[in-house]
C-alpha cells in the first residue's frame, strides 16, 4: 500500500548544495536555480531585480520542490539541446524519474510561468510536491488560498499566485503539499503563475506553453557549428539569451550575495545590466555572426549613452533605471556569505565602459549593424572620452578612484576599433585622441617596460590583456609583450589566471581563479600564434563548471568549486568568443 502521509517541508529536507549542482532556467525577464532535490531555491518575481519569492539559497523563505519519495536516489540531469529546459533525473534502486523544468519563454515582464513536467521513465513512481512561495525574500507567505475546478489561487504579499495540476494538494499555513503518483510512461504537468498584476481569467495551458517555449528557443538560438566546442559555445549563447530581457538589457548574473570568498565580505548583487559586461557579450556574439544578441547589446548600450552621456552609470536595471544602493536584508546568507541587495557601483564612474562601448560599436559596424542613432551614441561616447579620458575612475574591478592603465587603454582600443569604420575626418580625429591617451599611459610604465596597474600601484593586472586583444596596440608592441610576460609569470597557475595579487599570500589563498581572465589568456596566446597553449588554456577553463555547464565568476582550484554569483554572463561571453576565435586564424575585429 502506498504511503499517503504528507511530510512537512522542513528545511533539512532541502539542504543547500555547492553551486556546481544547481541548474539554471530563465525566460529573459527573470531566472531560477533548481537544486538536486528538485527544489527551486532561488527566483525573483516578477523581474530580475524584484524581491525573491524563493530565496532559500541565501537563507530566506520559500521553495517549490518536486522530489522522489523513493529513497535512496542519485541525481543527474541535462538540458534539452540549445534551450534552458532542464531535466532533473533521479535514479533509485528500481525506478527512474525525470522532471522537465522551464520558465515559459519568452517571458512576460509582469508574470512568470514555471513549467514542471514529471515523467516516470522506469517503474511507477511517486513524488512529493511542495509549493511555498514567500514574497519579499521570505516575509510574506501565501494567503487567501482557494481552490476552484482543481486550480489553486492565492495572494503572496503584493503578488498574485495560481497553481494548476495539483488538484489533490492540501493547504496549511501558507503551504500546498501533495503526494503525486505517476505511472510508468506517463507524465504529469504542474504550472505555477506568479504576477504583480491580476492574472488572466484562463489558466496557462501546459501543453501549449511547453510547445511555445520549445519553438521559441529553436527560433532564437543560432546553430553554431564552426567553433572548437560547438555544443558548449551554443550553450553559452543560450545562457546569455536567458539573461537578456525583451528590452535588450542583459543582467550580469542571475543571483545576489553568493560569496566569492567565505567571510571576506565579497558578495554582491549582480541582477543588473553592467555596461561593460553587455559590451563583452555583444563583442563575443559579433565574433560569431550578426545574431540578435548583438543587436540587443548595441541597442541597450547606445540608449544608455544617449540618455546619460558622460554621466553614464556602470550598471542599470534591465529597463534602464537606476540601480538601488547597497543594503542588507538581515538574512543568514549562503554559507560563508552575507546577504546584500543593490550595488554601490551605482555611485561610481568607470571610464573603461566608454572604451568597451566603442569596441562593441566597432564590432557591430563590422557586421553592418549600426544605424544613425547608434552612430549618435558613438559620437556621445567619444565626447565623454574627450572630457574624461585622462581622469581617475573606479576601474574594471570597482576599486578606489585612480588613473588605471586598463581604463585608459580600453578607451584607446575602443577609439581605434570604431575609427576603422568611420568617415575619414572622424577617423583621423578619433585616432589622434587614441594616440594622446596612449601617450598619457606613460605614467603607468613600470621600470621593466611593462604597464603597471596605476601610477602609484606597480603591480601587474590580468585586465591589461583585454585592451591588447581589442587592438589598443599590436601584441608585438614592447609594452604589450612585457605586460603579457609579467602576467603569465606572476598571475597564472596551472593554466588558471588570477586578476592581481591582493597581498603576499599564494594566489589561490586570496581569491579564486578568475575565469574571465582565463579565457582572455587563451585569446592572448592565440593572438600571438601560440595555438597549442591557447587550446590548453581554453580546455582548462571550460572545465571549471558543474554538470549543468554553468560558470560562476571565480573557481576555487584546490576544491574544484564555483565561487560567486551564477551564471556569470561575462564568463559565458568570453567562453563563446574563445571557442569561435580559436577555430580560425586570429583577425582583429
Amino acid at each position: 500500500m502506498a504511503d499517503t502521509t504528507v511530510r512537512p517541508a522542513a528545511p533539512e529536507e532541502f539542504p543547500l548544495h555547492v553551486l556546481r549542482e544547481y541548474a539554471f532556467i530563465a525566460d529573459g525577464e527573470r531566472g531560477a536555480l533548481v537544486g538536486p532535490r528538485g527544489d527551486i531555491a532561488w527566483m525573483c518575481a516578477p523581474r530580475w531585480n524584484s524581491d525573491a519569492v524563493f530565496s532559500a539559497l541565501i537563507g530566506g523563505g520559500g521553495r517549490f520542490a518536486v522530489t522522489p519519495r523513493s529513497r535512496p536516489f542519485v541525481w543527474g540531469g541535462y538540458y534539452e539541446e540549445d534551450t534552458l529546459i532542464w531535466h532533473s533525473r533521479w535514479i533509485t534502486n528500481s525506478r527512474v524519474i525525470e522532471c522537465a523544468e522551464a520558465l515559459a519563454f519568452p517571458g512576460d515582464p509582469h508574470t512568470v510561468v514555471v513549467l514542471r513536467r514529471i515523467e516516470a521513465v522506469k517503474g511507477d513512481s511517486e513524488v512529493d510536491v511542495v509549493l511555498e512561495p514567500r514574497a519579499g525574500f521570505g516575509k510574506h507567505k501565501m494567503s487567501r488560498i482557494s481552490r476552484e475546478h482543481g486550480v489553486w489561487t492565492a495572494r503572496c504579499g503584493p503578488l498574485y499566485v495560481r497553481f494548476s495540476g495539483a488538484e489533490t494538494a492540501s493547504a496549511a499555513d501558507g503551504v500546498l503539499r501533495m503526494i503525486l503518483p505517476v505511472k510508468q510512461g506517463s507524465a504529469h504537468d504542474l504550472v505555477l503563475e506568479i504576477s504583480d498584476v491580476p492574472l488572466q481569467e484562463t489558466p496557462v495551458d501546459a501543453e501549449e506553453a511547453w510547445q511555445a517555449t520549445r519553438n521559441r528557443w529553436e527560433r532564437v538560438i543560432p546553430h553554431l557549428t564552426d567553433t572548437i566546442a560547438d555544443s558548449e559555445a551554443r550553450h553559452s549563447y543560450v545562457v546569455l539569451q536567458g539573461l537578456t530581457s525583451s528590452g535588450g538589457g542583459m543582467v550580469a548574473g542571475a543571483t545576489m550575495s553568493l560569496p566569492e570568498r567565505s567571510w571576506q565580505n565579497r558578495n554582491y548583487d549582480y541582477r543588473y545590466a553592467w555596461i561593460r559586461d553587455q559590451c563583452y557579450a555583444g563583442q563575443a556574439v559579433a565574433a560569431c555572426g550578426a545574431f540578435p544578441l548583438l543587436d540587443d547589446a548595441v541597442s541597450f548600450v547606445s540608449a544608455r549613452i544617449l540618455q546619460d552621456g558622460p554621466d553614464l552609470k556602470p550598471a542599470y536595471t534591465i529597463t534602464g533605471g537606476a540601480v538601488p544602493g547597497e543594503q542588507s536584508l538581515d538574512l543568514p546568507g549562503y554559507p560563508g556569505g552575507a546577504d546584500k541587495i543593490g550595488n554601490w557601483a551605482n555611485e561610481q564612474f568607470q571610464l573603461d565602459a566608454f572604451g568597451e562601448a566603442l569596441s562593441l560599436f566597432g564590432a557591430a559596424s563590422g557586421r553592418d549593424r549600426l544605424d544613425t542613432e547608434h552612430w549618435g551614441a558613438v559620437e556621445a561616447a567619444v565626447s565623454a572620452i574627450e572630457q574624461h579620458g585622462m581622469d581617475a575612475d573606479a576601474g574594471i574591478w570597482e576599486l578606489d578612484n585612480k588613473r588605471w592603465a586598463h581604463s585608459r587603454l580600453s578607451c584607446v582600443a575602443g577609439l581605434r576599433a570604431v575609427s576603422r569604420h568611420a568617415p575619414a575626418r572622424q577617423a583621423a580625429r578619433w585616432s589622434t585622441l587614441a594616440d594622446s591617451i596612449l601617450a598619457d599611459t606613460s605614467d603607468c610604465l613600470h621600470p621593466s617596460g611593462r604597464w603597471q596597474r596605476a601610477p602609484d600601484d606597480p603591480e601587474v593586472d590580468a585586465a591589461l590583456l583585454m585592451p591588447v586583444l581589442r587592438g589598443a596596440v599590436p601584441p608585438t608592441d614592447p609594452r604589450a609583450e612585457a605586460t603579457f610576460a609579467a602576467i603569465m609569470e606572476e598571475l597564472s597557475e596551472d593554466r588558471f589566471m588570477y586578476r592581481f595579487r591582493h597581498d603576499q599570500r599564494e594566489l589561490g589563498d586570496a581569491e579564486g581563479a578568475f575565469l574571465l581572465c582565463g579565457f582572455m589568456t587563451s585569446l592572448s596566446l592565440h593572438q600571438r600564434g601560440r595555438e597549442v597553449e591557447a587550446n590548453r588554456w581554453f580546455e582548462r577553463n571550460r572545465s571549471a563548471c558543474g554538470p549543468p555547464g554553468l560558470f560562476s565568476e571565480e573557481f576555487d582550484t584546490s576544491q574544484h568549486q564555483m565561487r560567486g554569483n551564477m551564471p556569470q554572463a561575462f564568463v559565458h561571453a568570453l567562453m563563446l568568443e574563445t571557442a569561435k576565435r580559436l577555430a580560425e586564424p586570429w583577425t582583429q575585429q
